[in-house]
């Protein structure tokens, strides 16, 4: 899947992603540079369930979900930056640094996540992240990954 400009629908994010709902956060990827950078979008509608608990009456998105799904984003660029390497096995987060929230995510919204690969080391992956919503900066972050050894083929 050579995705170098190309938008990733949810059907070909569904293929190259194990998560499933509730937990699979990303809706497309409006470009990737393999190797370099990607660009993900997330709706955030009414219909997701923590927003059930967080908070009646007044919904705002948990944070660690934001980084979540801004893991997920990053998950993709490791997989489109060698794909032959990450087929069947699975993409661990593994740490975060000068993880900073400055706004709140509410229904309505749509969340832009922006990363740009800092560092490839063997299976370990560190990559600069931020999210943004009308281009208003509303989490930051730099996320570490690791490439699992098991295939599970």
């Amino acid at each position: 899947m050579n995705m170098e400009t190309n938008k990733i629908n949810i059907r070909e994010i569904l293929k190259i992603l194990p998560h499933r709902y509730p937990f699979l956060l990303v809706d497309k990827i409006l470009e990737c540079k393999s190797g370099e950078s990607i660009k993900g979008l997330k709706n955030v509608t009414i219909n997701e369930p923590f927003f059930q608990g967080h908070f009646p009456g007044q919904p705002i998105m948990p944070g660690v979900l934001i980084l979540e799904a801004m893991a997920q984003v990053g998950g993709i660029l490791a997989y489109l930056s060698n794909e032959e390497e990450m087929k069947n096995r699975l993409f661990y987060f593994i740490g975060l640094d000068k993880v900073r929230f400055r706004k709140t995510v509410v229904p309505g919204d749509q969340i832009v996540f922006d990363l740009t690969m800092l560092k490839r080391k063997m299976k370990m992956y560190m990559m600069a992240g931020r999210a943004t919503v009308d281009g208003k900066l509303v989490a930051e972050a730099e996320l570490m990954a690791a490439m699992s050894d098991d295939t599970g083929a």
